[in-house]
C-alpha cells in the first residue's frame, strides 16, 4: 500500500467547537482540498480522516462509522456517487452524507445517489461548512452549544499541497492516458485550480473538459494543460 492509498489519521484540536465529538470521513483525492478541509475541521472541532480513493475509503468504512462522510464526484477509481450510493443503503450509514465537486452540474447526480446535500469547491467560508453539517444531524445528535454561531473565514491550505496536486497530474498525463484519464485530469485541476485560486489554470482545465464533453479534438487544450503545468511545476523548482 503505496503513501496515496493510505487512510491517513489527523489530530483532534484542543478544545471544543460546533462540531466537537463528530469524526469525519474525507474521500478526496486532491492534498490541497483535504488540507482545506483538515482546517475547516480542525477550527471546529471534528476528528478528520482522509481517502484518497473509492477503495481506500471502502476499507475505511468496512470497520469504522464516521458522523460525517464527504465525498468528491472524481475519484481516480471511479465516481464518488458510487460511495454514495453504498453509504446512503448502507445499515449503519454516516449521519450527515455531502457531495464535494467543483462542477456544480454534479450536485444533482450527489442527491440522486443519496446524498444528504452538496459543497461546491471552492469550499464555503467556515461558518458555512458548520451549517451545512449541523443542519443535517438529526435531532437526537448533541452539540456543543456554541455549535449554531460559528465565525471565521475560510483558512488557506499549504501551497506544497497545491504543488503536490499539480505533480499528481503531471503524472497522470506523462502516462498512457486514455479518455477516462483526461476526463479525471481536468475535473481534478479544474477544482484544485478554483480553491488556489489559479484562475488561467481552471480556465484551461474547463476548457480540456469541454473539448471532451463536446466531443472536440483535445490536442490544443490538452496541450495547453500541460504547459501550464510544466510552468507552475519549473517555478517552484526554482524556488
Amino acid at each position: 500500500m503505496d503513501e496515496h492509498d493510505r487512510i491517513i489519521p489527523l489530530r483532534r484540536p484542543a478544545g471544543a467547537g460546533p462540531l466537537a465529538g463528530l469524526t469525519v470521513l474525507a474521500v478526496e483525492d486532491s492534498r490541497f482540498a483535504s488540507e482545506a478541509l483538515r482546517l475547516l475541521c480542525l477550527r471546529s472541532g471534528a476528528r478528520i480522516r482522509r481517502a484518497d480513493s473509492l477503495a481506500a475509503a471502502r476499507r475505511h468504512l468496512a470497520v469504522y462509522r464516521p458522523s460525517v462522510l464527504l465525498v468528491d464526484m472524481g475519484l481516480p477509481d471511479g465516481s464518488g456517487a458510487q460511495l454514495l450510493a453504498e453509504a446512503a443503503r448502507a445499515t449503519a450509514a454516516a449521519q450527515v452524507i455531502l457531495g464535494l465537486s467543483g462542477d456544480p452540474c454534479a450536485e444533482g447526480a450527489a442527491l440522486a445517489a443519496g446524498a444528504h446535500g452538496f459543497l461546491p469547491k471552492p469550499l464555503p467560508g467556515l461558518a458555512a461548512f458548520q451549517r451545512a453539517v449541523l443542519s443535517r444531524l438529526p435531532d437526537s445528535v448533541e452539540v456543543p452549544a456554541p455549535g449554531r454561531a460559528a465565525i471565521g473565514a475560510m483558512p488557506r491550505p499549504d501551497p506544497i499541497a497545491y504543488h503536490d496536486d499539480l505533480e499528481h497530474a503531471a503524472r497522470v498525463l506523462s502516462g498512457k492516458t486514455g479518455p477516462a484519464g483526461l476526463d479525471y485530469v481536468a475535473q481534478f485541476l479544474g477544482g484544485v485550480a478554483r480553491i488556489a485560486e489559479d484562475a488561467p489554470l481552471a480556465e484551461a482545465a474547463r476548457a480540456l473538459a469541454a473539448a471532451r464533453a463536446e466531443g472536440r479534438a483535445v490536442r490544443s487544450a490538452l496541450a495547453h494543460v500541460t504547459g501550464l503545468l510544466q510552468e507552475r511545476l519549473s517555478e517552484r523548482a526554482a524556488m
